[in-house]
């Protein structure tokens, strides 16, 4: 009984290890080019802004599901490690990125004018002020991110992966195998679920200060 358990468990843990290991790449390079870009879009002139086409293509890209793009990122890197990133990409950089914005829309106007009191450029302005004061939204976008980071991979696994939590419930499936398909729904909602607390744990500690973090630290 304990080697079955061993051999049915074994393949498991290597699905998630997979699984987690894309959204840590995908997740990781929708951060590092999210908050950034979101900032520096929040800094561009308002009539550049408010300009009904720039806003166009920079708000339409988030609306379709990041499953509706899986036939194209196929299409473009074909089935592998490549498309399951991008997919992972596609699902987080959105939240991100336009959570990053709207806190830098929402940065004090005297923190600005201290900015502007004390000739700061762009980039001073940008890491010194505005990436401080949108902090709070971004931690907003990281949770949305990671949540629907989680869920792209999954769906990904699902249609054209071939290993991954996604692909062990159609393997599971195609093999009646439904005692192991609960357990891979309750792993993906464990892990999702840890991957979520995971960033409010980091909310805590980099914003300690904030009303939202010290609610949940209580």
């Amino acid at each position: 009984m304990d080697t079955v358990i061993y051999f049915s468990l074994f393949p498991v843990l290597k699905d998630v290890a997979l699984s987690l290991q894309r959204v840590a790449v995908g997740v990781g390079l929708a951060t590092l080019l999210g908050v950034p870009l979101g900032l520096l879009r929040s800094s561009l002139p308002l009539n550049i802004k408010q300009n009904r086409l720039i806003k166009f293509f920079l708000e339409a890209p988030k609306f379709p599901p990041p499953i509706a793009w899986i036939p194209f990122v196929i299409l473009a890197l074909g089935i592998g490690e490549k498309a399951a990133y991008a997919i992972v990409f596609i699902g987080a950089f959105s939240p991100i990125f336009t959570s990053s914005f709207e806190g830098a829309e929402s940065t004090p106007l005297v923190w600005k004018q201290t900015a502007a009191s004390l000739q700061l450029n762009l980039w001073q302005k940008i890491f010194k002020i505005t990436y401080k004061s949108a902090l709070p939204h971004i931690f907003v976008g990281l949770r949305s991110g990671i949540s629907m980071g989680w869920m792209s991979v999954v769906a990904a696994e699902m249609i054209s992966g071939q290993s991954g939590l996604g692909y062990s419930i159609q393997l599971h499936r195609l093999n009646l195998q439904y005692d192991l398909m609960v357990l891979d729904m309750v792993l993906i909602g464990l892990i999702g679920f840890l991957l979520f607390e995971a960033v409010v744990f980091l909310e805590q500690l980099f914003i300690p200060w904030h009303e939202r973090a010290r609610t949940r630290g209580r």
